[in-house]
């Protein structure tokens, strides 16, 4: 099934506003409870030795001060929501001349209500520039914190989104480099196994022939079904390369003897798909090949300091051959370099009596 393409809307999902409404709210909300709780210690309870103090019209006043503040402020975010995908001067242009506005809008009410409930005068009496000013400035102020709080919010959760949208495509490019990387191996398996099969049908060895077509037929079906991603386990890594090694017993017989020890606890660790099989191959073509006598090849696998460490050997000529290195260990440290970016390790050495060994080495993950 194919994966639903990456979105270019810099627009939030709705669920990511959903767990950020939950945010906004409960910060709106206990921040208007803190205003009006700084608001009645330090300009309402000073005022209580007052025999005028009109305690019920300061509280009613408080009241709707910070209800409408809360309104107010709810409005200013709907309003950044809708324009945090624009470029940041406009954003912010926009979302602090709202601000202004809505400071003058707060200032009407605060000075309003405090004029009608406090005083029982009419919403504009006595009013001067000295006095509105000075109320002015407190609910500029408050608008601008408020606002500045609001953007960072919004801008934060648009820089985290667009990051993840980067990190999705990168992981998706990965992929398809890996995929297209695994996609190499396959032309250059079927070419050597068809080859053997043609070589096999001109001996008119038809009983050796149609086992190992059969055996391939089953080797690519594995093959198929459990690379679809190109990413596996080592334990179908494994499973895939005795399928591979079945069909090449075929062809030699018993000249190809092998030796798989893993360790069970390496079992699930994340492997690119088809790590082993073309390394095991140059191995076939290189140590077994040349020789008439028997040759072994031995694949190992086990833990250390929590990195896999792989190692695959045979009985050879034990000269290492530059040109035998070929796609196989060109395109796993490729594909290797693509999935763990760079922390691996790949070596190929002769051993000292006779033969080669591959070790590689990279940290250790469990496939999901």
């Amino acid at each position: 099934m194919p994966e639903a393409p990456i979105s270019t809307n810099l627009e939030f999902e709705p669920q990511v506003f959903s767990k950020q409404s939950h945010q906004f709210w409960t910060l709106l909300i206990l921040g208007w409870v803190g205003y009006a709780f700084f608001v009645f210690l330090a300009i309402i309870r000073p005022q209580f030795s007052d025999p005028n103090f009109n305690l019920q019209g300061q509280l009613l006043n408080l009241l709707l001060e910070s209800l409408s503040g809360l309104v107010l402020c709810y409005m200013q975010w709907r309003l950044i929501r809708k324009i945090v995908h624009l470029p940041m001067n406009i954003t912010l242009f926009w979302s602090f001349f709202s601000a202004f506005v809505l400071g003058l809008i707060y200032n009407i009410i605060k000075l309003s209500s405090f004029k009608v409930i406090v005083y029982n005068q009419r919403w504009n009496e006595a009013w001067n520039m000295l006095e509105f000013g000075g109320w002015f400035l407190f609910s500029l102020a408050t608008m601008f914190v408020w606002t500045a709080i609001f953007f960072i919010m919004l801008y934060n959760t648009k820089l985290q989104k667009e990051h993840e949208k980067l990190l999705r495509a990168q992981n998706e490019a990965k992929d398809a480099q890996l995929q297209m990387l695994r996609y190499q191996l396959n032309p250059h398996f079927m070419f050597n196994t068809m080859n053997a099969i043609s070589t096999l049908i001109f001996k008119e060895d038809n009983d050796r022939a149609n086992e190992m077509l059969d055996k391939l037929c089953e080797f690519m079906r594995y093959s198929l079904d459990q690379n679809a991603k190109s990413e596996t386990s080592l334990r179908r890594e494994i499973d895939l390369l005795e399928l591979y090694l079945s069909i090449e017993k075929v062809r030699f017989g018993e000249r190809l003897k092998v030796d798989i020890d893993v360790s069970s606890d390496t079992l699930n660790a994340k492997v690119p798909a088809m790590l082993l099989q073309p390394i095991v191959e140059n191995a076939i073509k290189y140590a077994i090949e040349p020789k008439k006598e028997p040759g072994l090849i031995q694949v190992n696998a086990w833990l250390i300091d929590n990195r896999l460490v792989i190692r695959i050997s045979d009985d050879g000529p034990g000269k290492v051959q530059n040109k035998g290195l070929g796609i196989g260990i060109k395109n796993t440290k490729e594909r290797l370099n693509n999935m763990f970016s760079g922390d691996f390790e790949v070596s190929l050495e002769s051993n000292q009596k006779q033969g080669a060994t591959v070790l590689i080495s990279f940290p250790y993950m469990q496939v999901h």
